[in-house]
């Protein structure tokens, strides 16, 4: 367990005593048949959605407590992981004072929040093999450093960060670490999650829009501590998570061996694709991925991205990243689309 953190010392001065919205569903939540509500100004015309949501989302909630083995206290929902990623921005950042350290190449957002919140953005930069360089990092720090973002599995190199340095940054950066698992079930790596007990200063953030196949409904994750996730529902939006999103998710959180069944022919498919694509002539190296996608370099990205285009298929290209020159990424499709990909590569 850490020692001596204290939530507050890290939290903005007019986020600590914030007195939040309060919405009609937060004042009055026994919802049972035959009830009258008019008190929140509502169409009565029954649309199926002509009611505001659920604000603190607690069906989903409870299905995804149970799934995860944490409490529901543990969890907050934002629209997107971005919302998540902003609120976190809005709770520990002072605008033009604080700061936050991104390792590159990394989540472009991290960069876009920082911009938007008027947060200084340090930036150093992975090892050549993709790992967190712990003592620069350790090194850039102070006390007005608040927020340490590590994505693991990485965007765009695919590759989990080396376990024994995340735990050293938990252990030593003095402010909030979040790790960004958007990539998380495809991995052969363990959550954080299942630590979030031992660091109260650990963000554990993933999506359904990856492994369960949601990116259209918009649905980020982020568990933390209780203090964490009380200071976040303060400052989040009161009907953040739309009913439609809430039902959709609920359907598709009840069909978790489907789930399972997809990640695992994306993983297997994975394989097939690396193998494939390191036989290809125009590629120079396939990394190793833990990820839904393969970073992959080749002789001329700018010109083989171009090509492929005209093929019809679109690729990203992750050349003017560090450490990622002559890189494009190609995520894992389903096996006609991956056949094709390979089709086309082999034509040019």
């Amino acid at each position: 367990m850490k020692q001596n953190f204290n939530i507050n010392n890290l939290l903005r001065e007019n986020i600590k005593n914030i007195k939040p919205y309060s919405s009609a569903r937060d004042e009055y939540k026994d919802i049972t048949d035959g009830m009258l509500f008019i008190d929140a100004n509502e169409n009565p015309f029954n649309t199926n959605v002509n009611r505001y949501p659920d604000p603190q989302q607690v069906k989903l909630k409870s299905q995804l407590a149970e799934l995860k083995g944490i409490s529901e206290k543990n969890i907050l929902l934002g629209n997107g992981s971005d919302e998540v990623l902003d609120l976190i921005f809005r709770a520990f950042c002072e605008p033009n004072r604080d700061k936050i350290i991104t390792l590159p190449p990394t989540y472009g957002m991290y960069s876009v929040l920082a911009n938007i919140n008027a947060v200084e953005n340090i930036e150093i930069q992975l090892e050549s093999n993709f790992q967190p360089n712990t003592n620069a990092i350790l090194e850039a720090a102070n006390n007005l450093t608040k927020l340490l973002f590590l994505c693991s599995p990485n965007n765009p190199t695919a590759n989990s960060f080396e376990a024994n340095k995340i735990e050293e940054l938990l252990h030593k950066f003095k402010g909030i670490v979040v790790i960004d698992e958007a990539y998380i079930d495809f991995s052969k790596e363990e959550s954080w999650l299942n630590r979030l007990q031992e660091f109260p200063n650990l963000i554990v953030t993933q999506t359904l829009s990856k492994a369960y196949g949601l990116a259209g409904i918009r649905l980020g994750i982020c568990y933390a501590s209780e203090a964490i996730i009380a200071v976040l529902n303060k400052i989040k939006p009161p009907y953040n998570i739309n009913q439609l999103t809430q039902d959709k998710a609920s359907e598709r959180l009840n069909n978790l061996e489907t789930i399972k069944q997809e990640v695992n022919t994306i993983l297997s498919e994975r394989e097939l694709l690396a193998e494939k694509l390191e036989d290809n002539s125009l590629v120079e190296k396939v990394y190793l991925s833990d990820a839904n996608f393969l970073l992959v370099k080749v002789d001329d990205a700018d010109k083989r991205y171009a090509e492929l285009v005209e093929k019809g298929i679109v690729v990203r290209n992750r050349t003017t990243q560090a450490l990622c020159e002559n890189c494009l990424r190609f995520t894992v499709g389903t096996e006609i689309e991956n056949e094709k990909l390979i089709e086309v590569l082999n034509q040019l």
